[in-house]
Protein backbone atom coordinates (compact mmCIF):
# COMPACT_ATOMS: atom_id res chain seq x y z
CA UNK A 1 0.00 0.00 0.00
CA UNK A 2 1.61 3.50 -0.96
CA UNK A 3 1.90 5.70 1.94
CA UNK A 4 -0.87 8.68 1.95
CA UNK A 5 2.71 10.86 1.82
CA UNK A 6 2.97 9.67 -1.65
CA UNK A 7 -0.64 9.39 -3.25
CA UNK A 8 -1.42 13.13 -3.37
CA UNK A 9 0.47 14.32 -5.86
CA UNK A 10 0.45 17.99 -6.48
CA UNK A 11 1.52 20.53 -9.20
CA UNK A 12 0.80 23.53 -7.14
CA UNK A 13 3.97 25.42 -6.05
CA UNK A 14 2.60 26.97 -2.32
CA UNK A 15 4.35 30.00 -1.11
CA UNK A 16 6.36 29.85 1.83
CA UNK A 17 3.83 31.08 4.46
CA UNK A 18 1.05 28.40 2.69
CA UNK A 19 4.33 26.10 3.80
CA UNK A 20 4.63 27.16 7.30
CA UNK A 21 0.73 26.75 7.53
CA UNK A 22 0.79 23.09 6.48
CA UNK A 23 3.71 22.50 8.86
CA UNK A 24 1.81 24.11 11.96
CA UNK A 25 -1.29 22.81 11.28
CA UNK A 26 0.43 19.29 11.30
CA UNK A 27 2.05 19.85 14.89
CA UNK A 28 -1.16 21.64 16.07
CA UNK A 29 -3.18 18.63 15.28
CA UNK A 30 -0.75 16.50 17.09
CA UNK A 31 -0.17 19.16 20.30
CA UNK A 32 -4.07 18.59 20.07
CA UNK A 33 -4.05 14.53 20.63
CA UNK A 34 -1.54 14.86 23.05
CA UNK A 35 -3.32 17.20 25.23
CA UNK A 36 -6.64 15.03 24.66
CA UNK A 37 -4.80 11.88 25.83
CA UNK A 38 -2.95 13.53 28.79
CA UNK A 39 -7.06 14.76 29.98
CA UNK A 40 -8.09 11.43 29.31
CA UNK A 41 -4.93 9.96 31.03
CA UNK A 42 -5.85 12.00 33.86
CA UNK A 43 -9.37 11.23 34.08
CA UNK A 44 -9.02 7.88 34.00
CA UNK A 45 -6.66 7.90 36.90
CA UNK A 46 -8.24 10.54 39.06
CA UNK A 47 -12.02 9.89 38.61
CA UNK A 48 -13.19 7.19 40.36
CA UNK A 49 -16.19 6.04 38.42
CA UNK A 50 -14.14 5.87 35.24
CA UNK A 51 -10.96 3.81 37.14
CA UNK A 52 -13.46 1.36 37.82
CA UNK A 53 -14.90 0.86 34.71
CA UNK A 54 -11.78 1.04 33.03
CA UNK A 55 -10.06 -1.76 35.91
CA UNK A 56 -12.54 -3.60 36.35
CA UNK A 57 -12.90 -7.74 35.42
CA UNK A 58 -9.33 -8.33 35.16
CA UNK A 59 -8.33 -5.40 32.89
CA UNK A 60 -10.63 -6.60 30.15
CA UNK A 61 -11.59 -2.96 29.42
CA UNK A 62 -8.34 -2.00 28.96
CA UNK A 63 -7.91 -5.01 26.87
CA UNK A 64 -10.61 -3.89 24.61
CA UNK A 65 -9.76 -0.37 23.94
CA UNK A 66 -6.13 -1.77 23.07
CA UNK A 67 -7.83 -3.58 20.19
CA UNK A 68 -9.77 -0.61 19.45
CA UNK A 69 -6.59 1.88 18.97
CA UNK A 70 -4.94 -0.93 16.67
CA UNK A 71 -8.29 -0.68 15.00
CA UNK A 72 -8.52 3.22 14.86
CA UNK A 73 -4.94 3.36 13.11
CA UNK A 74 -5.67 1.28 10.98
CA UNK A 75 -8.94 2.32 9.25
CA UNK A 76 -7.56 5.69 9.33
CA UNK A 77 -4.41 4.47 7.67
CA UNK A 78 -6.00 2.44 5.14
CA UNK A 79 -8.97 5.26 4.32
CA UNK A 80 -7.76 8.60 4.57
CA UNK A 81 -7.84 8.82 1.14
CA UNK A 82 -11.26 8.09 1.06
CA UNK A 83 -13.35 9.54 3.67
CA UNK A 84 -13.62 13.39 4.91
CA UNK A 85 -11.81 15.61 6.60
CA UNK A 86 -14.26 16.04 9.35
CA UNK A 87 -14.39 12.08 9.68
CA UNK A 88 -10.50 11.86 9.74
CA UNK A 89 -10.92 14.12 12.18
CA UNK A 90 -13.49 11.91 14.36
CA UNK A 91 -10.97 8.68 13.99
CA UNK A 92 -8.07 11.08 15.12
CA UNK A 93 -9.60 12.44 18.34
CA UNK A 94 -11.25 9.09 19.60
CA UNK A 95 -7.49 7.32 18.82
CA UNK A 96 -6.05 10.03 21.02
CA UNK A 97 -9.02 10.22 23.50
CA UNK A 98 -8.79 6.04 23.91
CA UNK A 99 -5.41 5.95 24.14
CA UNK A 100 -5.48 8.38 27.14
CA UNK A 101 -7.75 6.16 28.89
CA UNK A 102 -5.29 3.16 28.20
CA UNK A 103 -2.01 4.83 29.38
CA UNK A 104 -3.89 5.77 32.85
CA UNK A 105 -2.13 2.54 34.38
CA UNK A 106 0.74 4.62 34.05
CA UNK A 107 0.04 6.65 37.12
CA UNK A 108 -0.32 3.77 39.99
CA UNK A 109 2.23 2.25 38.45
CA UNK A 110 5.39 5.45 38.41
CA UNK A 111 5.63 7.98 40.73
CA UNK A 112 4.59 11.33 39.02
CA UNK A 113 8.50 12.60 39.19
CA UNK A 114 8.98 9.31 36.49
CA UNK A 115 6.32 10.32 34.32
CA UNK A 116 7.30 13.90 34.36
CA UNK A 117 11.17 13.39 33.80
CA UNK A 118 10.12 10.81 30.92
CA UNK A 119 7.87 13.21 29.26
CA UNK A 120 10.02 16.30 29.08
CA UNK A 121 13.31 13.93 28.34
CA UNK A 122 10.77 12.79 25.17
CA UNK A 123 9.94 16.12 24.39
CA UNK A 124 13.52 17.08 24.45
CA UNK A 125 14.53 13.83 22.25
CA UNK A 126 11.46 14.36 19.97
CA UNK A 127 12.57 17.98 19.31
CA UNK A 128 16.13 17.28 18.58
CA UNK A 129 15.01 14.75 15.94
CA UNK A 130 12.66 16.83 14.46
CA UNK A 131 14.64 19.78 14.16
CA UNK A 132 17.19 17.11 12.09
CA UNK A 133 14.44 16.41 9.89
CA UNK A 134 13.72 20.04 8.92
CA UNK A 135 17.33 20.86 8.67
CA UNK A 136 19.44 18.06 7.01
CA UNK A 137 20.39 17.65 3.60
CA UNK A 138 20.69 13.74 3.68
CA UNK A 139 17.12 11.80 2.26
CA UNK A 140 16.30 9.61 4.97
CA UNK A 141 13.95 8.17 2.84
CA UNK A 142 16.44 4.61 2.79
CA UNK A 143 16.77 5.29 6.81
CA UNK A 144 12.84 5.11 7.28
CA UNK A 145 12.68 2.17 5.05
CA UNK A 146 15.12 -0.05 7.71
CA UNK A 147 13.69 1.22 10.39
CA UNK A 148 10.14 0.30 9.55
CA UNK A 149 11.35 -3.16 8.72
CA UNK A 150 12.84 -3.22 12.36
CA UNK A 151 9.68 -1.82 13.76
CA UNK A 152 7.76 -4.72 11.91
CA UNK A 153 10.68 -7.25 13.75
CA UNK A 154 10.05 -5.76 17.03
CA UNK A 155 5.88 -5.95 17.11
CA UNK A 156 6.93 -9.39 16.19
CA UNK A 157 9.71 -9.93 19.15
CA UNK A 158 6.86 -8.42 21.12
CA UNK A 159 4.12 -10.53 20.16
CA UNK A 160 6.48 -13.31 21.17
CA UNK A 161 7.42 -12.48 24.01
CA UNK A 162 3.94 -11.75 25.39
CA UNK A 163 3.17 -14.84 24.34
CA UNK A 164 5.62 -16.73 26.12
CA UNK A 165 4.90 -14.73 29.75
CA UNK A 166 1.18 -15.55 29.27
CA UNK A 167 2.30 -19.15 28.74
CA UNK A 168 4.83 -19.64 31.42
CA UNK A 169 3.70 -16.80 33.70
CA UNK A 170 6.95 -15.44 34.11
CA UNK A 171 8.71 -12.09 32.82
CA UNK A 172 11.93 -11.93 31.03
CA UNK A 173 13.09 -8.09 32.71
CA UNK A 174 15.92 -8.06 30.14
CA UNK A 175 13.81 -8.78 27.37
CA UNK A 176 11.51 -6.18 28.12
CA UNK A 177 14.49 -3.91 28.47
CA UNK A 178 15.80 -4.75 25.15
CA UNK A 179 12.51 -4.16 23.57
CA UNK A 180 12.07 -0.47 25.24
CA UNK A 181 15.60 0.34 24.22
CA UNK A 182 15.05 -0.62 20.66
CA UNK A 183 11.65 1.26 20.69
CA UNK A 184 13.38 4.61 21.68
CA UNK A 185 15.87 3.90 18.66
CA UNK A 186 13.35 2.84 15.96
CA UNK A 187 11.05 6.01 16.97
CA UNK A 188 13.76 8.52 17.59
CA UNK A 189 15.09 7.86 14.54
CA UNK A 190 11.16 7.52 12.99
CA UNK A 191 10.67 11.39 14.00
CA UNK A 192 13.31 12.80 11.91
CA UNK A 193 12.11 10.83 9.47
CA UNK A 194 8.35 11.51 9.17
CA UNK A 195 9.15 15.37 9.85
CA UNK A 196 11.10 15.44 6.71
CA UNK A 197 7.90 14.05 4.66
CA UNK A 198 6.08 16.21 6.52
CA UNK A 199 8.53 18.91 5.06
CA UNK A 200 8.32 17.83 1.55
CA UNK A 201 4.82 17.77 1.60
CA UNK A 202 4.28 21.22 2.89
CA UNK A 203 6.59 22.33 -0.30
CA UNK A 204 3.23 21.12 -2.47
CA UNK A 205 0.69 21.28 0.18
CA UNK A 206 -2.19 23.67 -1.14
CA UNK A 207 -6.13 24.21 0.20
CA UNK A 208 -7.36 21.02 -0.70
CA UNK A 209 -9.09 17.95 1.08
CA UNK A 210 -6.38 15.90 0.44
CA UNK A 211 -3.94 17.94 1.92
CA UNK A 212 -5.97 18.75 4.95
CA UNK A 213 -6.01 14.84 5.76
CA UNK A 214 -2.49 14.68 4.93
CA UNK A 215 -1.52 17.17 7.96
CA UNK A 216 -3.97 14.93 9.95
CA UNK A 217 -1.84 11.35 8.88
CA UNK A 218 1.11 13.21 9.47
CA UNK A 219 0.05 14.49 12.93
CA UNK A 220 -1.21 11.20 13.55
CA UNK A 221 2.80 9.44 13.07
CA UNK A 222 4.45 12.22 15.02
CA UNK A 223 2.08 11.52 17.92
CA UNK A 224 2.84 7.38 17.74
CA UNK A 225 6.69 8.78 17.83
CA UNK A 226 6.61 10.82 20.51
CA UNK A 227 3.71 8.64 22.96
CA UNK A 228 6.57 5.47 21.99
CA UNK A 229 9.37 7.14 23.13
CA UNK A 230 7.99 8.54 26.12
CA UNK A 231 6.25 5.14 27.17
CA UNK A 232 9.66 3.28 25.96
CA UNK A 233 11.75 5.79 28.31
CA UNK A 234 9.86 5.93 31.07
CA UNK A 235 9.91 1.74 31.30
CA UNK A 236 13.62 2.03 30.98
CA UNK A 237 14.63 4.67 33.61
CA UNK A 238 10.90 5.36 35.49
CA UNK A 239 10.64 4.22 39.39
CA UNK A 240 7.73 2.37 40.07
CA UNK A 241 5.19 3.61 43.72
CA UNK A 242 5.98 0.59 45.79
Amino acid sequence: MDSPFQAYPSLYTPSASDQQKFIAKTYGWMALALLISALAAFAGSRLPFITRLLFSGRGLPVILLTIAEIALVWILTLTIQKISPQTAVILYITYAFINGLTMSSIFFVFRITSIAQAFFASAFMFGGMCLYGFKTKRNLNGMGHYLTMALIGLIVINVINIAIVLITKQNIPWVDWLISLATVLIFTGLTAYDTQRILKASRKADSSEAYQKLAIFGALELYLDFINIFLSLLRLFGRTRD
